[in-house]
């Protein structure tokens, strides 16, 4: 599991006691470590390291959901030296080949990588050259930018918009009803996930693969699901929220096509952000794509701070 080449050593931690090795280099995830590996989200032959003596000089790391087997995804990844220079994308580059050589099993797909970085880091040269010298790195693997997003961040004390009776809200019905509606969302949406599956399946395939692997595994209540109807019962959206075992969210919200550009993503939002506001939460969270336009004004509207961007690139 260890690779030497000109005095460099690329390897994964032993466990526990080398997170502070890991965690040299500083970063938001670092505090979750210890929790993640106890719940099983991470593993520490999933936390690698590259080293010069006792220094370190890149890293890397992948998380997954507890029922999953497999890494999904490659969230932390760092270069200690921020210059840019050839010899330290190749230490990075040569890090990520060696450590999913080790990590992802042969013959499926490199898991996503995904980076929290400021919401003005291309204002900022040394935050610039950070962003961009990871992405650079990656790219020397296969990597190519998939979407940038907003990580975005309500806060008690914000107000919420009242009910305005446009909508009246109930609870989920069952499976089928939500899907249904998530199919009908695919229609027109502006989410490059959702885009990139149309590409690959049917609408209906994409909504129950988004249920499945995304909505079903959320431990939090189910009565907060919501579906937004017109005074004459017709479902106009829906707004999920939940608890991704983190933070409080708003885990997914849809306008069906058909009464898209009357505002009803405000109302929807609202009840979402309220049903949890209802809990005491310290805050909650959500993120849409920086090309979602109409969403991002939405979280705006409602007074959601963008507290931070994420970067996603794929080797799709």
């Amino acid at each position: 599991m260890t690779a030497t080449h000109n005095d460099l050593v690329i390897r994964p931690i032993t466990g526990h006691d080398e997170l502070g090795l890991f965690c040299q280099i500083p970063y938001v995830l670092n505090e979750e470590l210890v929790s993640d590996l106890n719940d099983g989200h991470r593993r520490p032959g999933w936390l690698w390291v590259a080293l010069h003596g006792d220094r370190l000089l890149a890293r890397a790391g992948w998380w997954k959901m507890r029922h999953h087997a497999a890494p999904q995804v490659l969230d932390i990844f760092d270069i200690a030296d921020h210059s840019g220079s050839s010899q330290c994308l190749d230490i990075g580059a040569r890090l990520v080949r060696e450590a999913v050589a080790k990590v992802v099993r042969q013959g499926t797909s490199f898991p996503e990588y995904s980076r929290f970085i400021p919401p003005d880091w291309r204002d900022h040269p040394a935050a610039r050259r950070a962003v961009e010298g990871r992405m650079q790195a990656l790219e020397r693997t296969g990597a190519r930018l998939f979407v940038e997003r907003f990580r975005l961040e309500w806060r008690p004390g914000t107000p919420i918009t009242a009910r305005t009776g446009r909508l009246s809200f109930g609870p989920v019905r069952d499976q089928q009803a939500l899907i249904s509606l998530m199919t009908e969302v695919m229609d027109g949406t502006l989410d490059a996930r959702g885009r990139r599956d149309l590409t690959r399946m049917s609408p209906a395939k994409a909504a129950i693969r988004h249920y499945e692997e995304e909505l079903s595994r959320y431990r939090s209540p189910r009565e907060w699901w919501r579906i937004g109807a017109l005074p004459d019962g017709e479902p106009a959206g829906f707004v999920i929220p939940a608890h991704n075992g983190y933070n409080p969210i708003i885990a997914y919200i849809g306008v069906l096509p058909a009464y898209r550009g009357h505002g009803y993503i405000d109302e929807l939002l609202a009840e979402g952000t309220r049903i949890l506001a209802a809990e005491d939460v310290p805050r909650i969270r959500a993120s849409t794509d920086l090309g979602n336009v109409p969403m991002a004004n939405a979280f705006r509207r409602a007074g959601w701070a963008d507290f931070s961007h994420e970067i996603n690139m794929t080797w799709d």
